[in-house]
């Protein structure tokens, strides 16, 4: 049967995927908000959807809904990081179950609070980390766990360089986006808490506002991660073909490929969570913790087993 959606934050670039997955999934999105009125995008999956620029009404038509006995099923949120917490409570008062973009939230308190409201209503947060669906990604987790207790040294980098813009957005807001780790480096966390198990040590040896890196021992692996935002960052090979983004994970010295198959990871988030099998509050824990760790705390400089970018 078709599931009614509201969709909180329409004209974010993510959102655009959760449109399709919406539709591809046979459901239909009865109403979506943003600040940001040029939202030509949503004739190509829902044209009749309404669409509000101003929260308040879109609050007063969600509740003529639900007052009607014609509530939307779920609320779909892609808005900035600090907006989510907020609007996953308006979600489950409101009589919704959740789908939120991650980060799930900023601070691990707020999955507390979430927590108790899910009790309180019934209705379930359900948060979206793909790259668990990603079939390399599971190849590797089914590795590791045909393992048992062997011990892996991964590097983790990632550099995704950005404008000047960046740093006047909320997402240059230590604040606003929970700070470099959280707002690009979440979903790699997640990843790699999943396969290789809960953080036993957390070292941080850079944290700055467009890069950091650390150490994590994990329960099966021994890991160093660099994140940066600075094109200075790049290896010299990707400046000369002109890439902006670079991404290298690897176990053991060996490259985990993982460039592609990313397409279609939202929708089958959707089928997942729709067949009630979607990742929630606990889920997202680990790597919330992690990286709420790693903004707050000194770092220690190069010392230990650091990344081999931060010798230079």
């Amino acid at each position: 049967m078709s599931k009614r959606f509201a969709l909180i934050g329409a004209a974010g670039y993510i959102a655009d995927r959760h449109m399709r997955a919406i539709k591809e999934t046979g459901n239909d999105l009865i109403c979506a908000t943003d600040r940001f009125d040029v939202m030509g995008r949503i004739d190509s999956y829902f044209p009749e959807a309404e669409f509000f620029l101003e929260h308040e009404n879109f609050e007063k038509y969600m509740d003529d809904l639900r007052m009607a006995g014609n509530p939307v099923d779920y609320v779909s949120i892609c808005t900035p990081n600090y907006m989510h917490a907020s609007h996953i409570r308006f979600a489950l008062r409101n009589g919704a179950d959740v789908i939120c973009e991650k980060p799930l939230v900023i601070y691990p308190r707020e999955l507390d609070v979430l927590k108790e409201i899910e009790k309180e209503t019934g209705k379930r947060v359900n948060t979206v980390l793909q790259l668990r669906y990603h079939q390399t990604i599971l190849d590797l987790k089914k590795k590791v766990d045909a393992g048992g207790d062997k011990m892996y040294d991964v590097d983790l980098t990632y550099m995704t360089t950005r404008g000047k813009w960046y740093f006047k957005s909320w997402k240059g807001e230590m604040e606003k986006s929970g700070g470099v780790a959280t707002n690009i480096g979440i979903h790699f966390f997640d990843m790699l808490t999943w396969i290789f198990g809960a953080v036993k040590e957390n070292v941080i040896h850079v944290y700055e506002a467009d890069k950091a890196a650390g150490y994590l021992q994990l329960e099966k692996a021994r890991v160093r991660w660099f994140l940066s935002l600075d094109a200075r960052d790049l290896p010299a090979y990707a400046t000369e073909r002109g890439m902006r983004t670079f991404r290298s994970i690897t176990v053991n010295g060996d490259e985990v490929e993982f460039s592609g198959g990313f397409t279609d990871l939202h929708t089958v988030t959707y089928q997942n969570i729709l067949n009630g099998n979607g990742f929630g509050l606990d889920d997202a824990r680990e790597s919330i913790v992690l990286t709420d760790y790693a903004r707050n705390t000194k770092p220690v400089g190069l010392k230990g087993d650091y990344h081999p970018l931060l010798k230079g």
